[in-house]
This record gives structure tokens, C-alpha cells and sequence, in this order.
């Protein structure tokens, strides 16, 4: 059943097309994955040490931006791997 579907995708649609649009879903769930590690280990240093706090968000807010910033160029070439 599940070979039937994918056949009947693979012919309208070109392999590059195909595996652009998986490696952008790559993308953002490994970027989601990403940050979630980052939040969740945020938590427990601030359980751990509540006085630095600011600090540890901080920190937080600048790896997930970069966490993301990845994950956009990623995105964005299998966008344009489609288009050329």
C-alpha cells in the first residue's frame, strides 16, 4: 500500500523535488529537536544555580538564534535545489 503511494508521488514529481522537500523537513525537526535540548538544559542549570539566571538565558536566546539561523539556511537550499 505504502509502495503504491509513494509510486504514484515519484511520478508527478522529479527526485530532486522529492528530496528537497525531505531535507527541508529534516531541517526543521532537527532544529526543533535542537532547541528543545537548549531549553531543557537551560531549566535544569537555573534549578541548579537560580543567582545566574539572566546569565543562562542569555546564553539560552543566543544558541537558539544560531540553532535557527541554521535551520533557515537549510530550508532555504532545499527551497532553491527545487528551483534550479
Amino acid at each position: 500500500m505504502l509502495s503504491m503511494i509513494l509510486l504514484q508521488a515519484l511520478a508527478g514529481v522529479s527526485l530532486a523535488k522529492l528530496g528537497a522537500c525531505i531535507g527541508a523537513g529534516l531541517a526543521a525537526v532537527g532544529a526543533g529537536i535542537g532547541i528543545g535540548k537548549i531549553g531543557s538544559s537551560a531549566m535544569e542549570a537555573i534549578a541548579r544555580q537560580p543567582e545566574s539566571m539572566s546569565d543562562i538565558r542569555n546564553n539560552m536566546i543566543v544558541i537558539a538564534a544560531l540553532v535557527e539561523g541554521v535551520a533557515l539556511f537549510a530550508v532555504i537550499v532545499c527551497v532553491l535545489a527545487i528551483f534550479i
